[in-house]
């Protein structure tokens, strides 16, 4: 009885089920390490010694940690809306290698750029839904909707950005997970297939 309830279960996004389920254990066991876990092994400082190996795994595995459920939620609903559509569309190796290369060149420019340390999903989701509105481009149109997408979210947070209040979102992962989004968006459009890579 229960294995045939399991079996009507499908696992239909595996990318992006498995990242949400890592993100999942990642934030329990913090809350069990009283916060310590994440800020080790899951935030990315501006301030992070070079000679410290720690500082070039948490130049990607920052979009793995967050702060609280609260967080957790606020980034997964996003992500667990768009990222199936996404792998569907792109294949699951396609989908990963651009996550893991958008955490990476977030993980970057917040050193470069920021004031702050990082962690989050947040950067894959702006990437995710920017790159949603290229699923549909064809004959060279842009649609409406990629340019609402860009005006509402893009716009509002370089707005967010040069704002001197501080709400602790880094507004500067948001946009460059966004511009990640687009070109990758460009990329694929042209024929780009990450999973060459790998053969």
């Amino acid at each position: 009885m229960t294995e045939e309830i399991i079996s009507k279960f499908d696992y239909n996004a595996p990318i992006i089920l498995t990242y949400f389920f890592i993100c999942l254990i990642i934030l329990i066991i913090d809350k069990l390490c009283k916060g310590k876990f994440s800020a080790t092994f899951f935030t990315t400082y501006k301030n992070d010694t070079l000679l410290n190996p720690l500082t070039y795994f948490k130049l990607v595995t920052h979009s793995l940690g967050h702060t609280d459920w609260d967080h957790l939620y606020s980034n997964f609903i996003k992500i667990l809306l768009i990222g199936p559509l996404i792998e569907e569309k792109y294949g699951s190796i396609n989908l990963l290698i651009a996550m893991v290369l958008t955490s990476l060149i977030i993980g970057i420019v917040n050193r470069l750029l920021g004031k702050n340390g990082i962690l989050g999903a947040s950067g894959i989701a702006y990437m995710l839904i920017i790159l949603s509105s290229f699923v549909n481009i064809e004959n060279g149109k842009i649609p409406i909707t990629l340019t609402l997408i860009i005006l509402f979210f893009v716009v509002d947070e370089i707005i967010k950005l040069f704002r001197r209040k501080k709400d602790g979102i880094s507004h500067l992962g948001h946009i460059t997970g966004a511009i990640c989004g687009v070109i990758f968006g460009i990329l694929t459009i042209n024929g780009l297939d990450f999973s060459v890579w790998l053969k």
